[in-house]
């Protein structure tokens, strides 16, 4: 295994500390992420602890965590600013020409790089690596699981928000993701609890819910796809088919970032041809398709077989040859890294940047 320069697995952990099992998986080569949830916070001191604890085991694992606003934010207490939904943004945005000023989508995008840059300057304060944002999902109006977490239904006015956001998130030195390509926004299942199908055609797609994509591939630095089928372009959700990451995201649409699985522990995640297969055969397939990284998530809770089983059936499958090291992803992963030392939450405290953002959110 010594010979794998390739770390794909994104795992998570239990608590609010590290067990000796989490120690041992981090240390394993094939991790190289963890996701928090909210069952790994208590409060700032103890998160900063944790994360400062995690590197110590394994400095150069990618800590992440979905921290978009609205309802999907860990981290909500002891300091932590609520950010907006991302709808919010959209319709300030269209507040554009209603006041007589015209001024709503230029005070729409500061608010947007202000949202950015606090939520990505209080997390890499207590830590945190990268946050899976932004939602890149237009709102079709049919979606519960996207709903408010969408920008806009029009892509041009998401992919300007949205690099706004970006622009944010890098005045605090953290990179993005955008998700979940090429669009989940269209279709009403929850992917969370069954696979959605989306039957319009590619050229409706890439007219459309993937615009983002291209307008933002030189800025987005990650990207997640969906766990939705899309029939007409392949029978593979697709985080699982080369047809969409490797030809339409990488070659038509000129994107050079990592892309992420989403959650191979979702129910939608696992249906592959039509079957239910493992964690390992699913983590294989997304890795050959084109993903370079693989989230197992919420699978510690129970005494983490399932991270184990992943763990090491990813070893005998890499040993067997139903996937292979890419040194690409990992560099992909590893420039994911922030490249600049956070600020504590004191020095950030009187940042006047910072306290600038705070007034300028919704």
């Amino acid at each position: 295994m010594s010979d794998i320069h390739h770390s794909p697995v994104v795992l998570d952990i239990e608590g609010l500390g590290l067990n000796a099992a989490d120690k041992r998986r981090l240390k394993h080569p094939l991790t190289g992420g963890l996701i928090l949830f909210a069952r790994n916070w208590q409060d700032r001191r103890q998160l900063t602890e944790l994360t400062a604890e995690i590197k110590s085991v394994r400095p150069d694992v990618l800590i992440c965590v979905d921290h978009e606003g609205g309802r999907v934010q860990r981290f909500r207490t002891d300091g932590f600013t609520h950010l907006p939904p991302m709808r919010l943004l959209g319709e300030m945005w269209m507040q554009d020409g209603k006041r007589g000023t015209g001024d709503g989508a230029l005070t729409a995008t500061d608010a947007a790089s202000a949202a950015g840059y606090v939520m990505a300057s209080e997390l890499r304060a207590c830590g945190v690596d990268l946050s899976f944002t932004p939602v890149l999902d237009l709102d079709h109006g049919e979606s519960g699981v996207i709903g408010d977490r969408a920008f806009h239904r029009d892509a041009r006015v998401a992919s300007v928000l949205a690099k706004s956001l970006i622009h944010g998130l890098l005045m605090a030195g953290m990179h993005n993701c955008g998700k979940h390509f090429p669009g989940h926004g269209f279709v009403k299942a929850d992917s969370h609890l069954e696979i959605p199908v989306d039957r319009r055609s590619l050229k409706t797609l890439l007219a459309d819910d993937a615009k983002p994509y291209e307008w933002l591939s030189t800025s987005l630095t990650s990207v997640m796809p969906a766990h939705v089928i899309y029939p007409k372009v392949d029978a593979r959700p697709a985080g699982f088919s080369a047809r969409w990451l490797k030809e339409i995201l990488r070659q038509q649409l000129g994107f050079t970032g990592a892309v992420f699985s989403d959650d191979l522990g979702m129910a939608g995640a696992r249906l592959i041809d039509g079957a239910q297969v493992s964690y390992t055969d699913a983590a294989a397939v997304a890795l050959t398709a084109g993903c370079d990284l693989v989230l197992l998530c919420n699978q510690s809770v129970d005494g983490g077989s399932a991270v184990d089983e992943l763990l090491q059936g990813l070893e005998q499958a890499h040993a067997e040859g139903h996937w292979q090291r890419d040194p690409d992803s990992e560099q992909r992963r590893v420039n994911l890294l922030p490249q600049t030392r956070p600020l504590t939450w004191e020095e950030l405290m009187h940042q006047p940047s910072y306290q600038r953002a705070l007034e300028r959110l919704p």
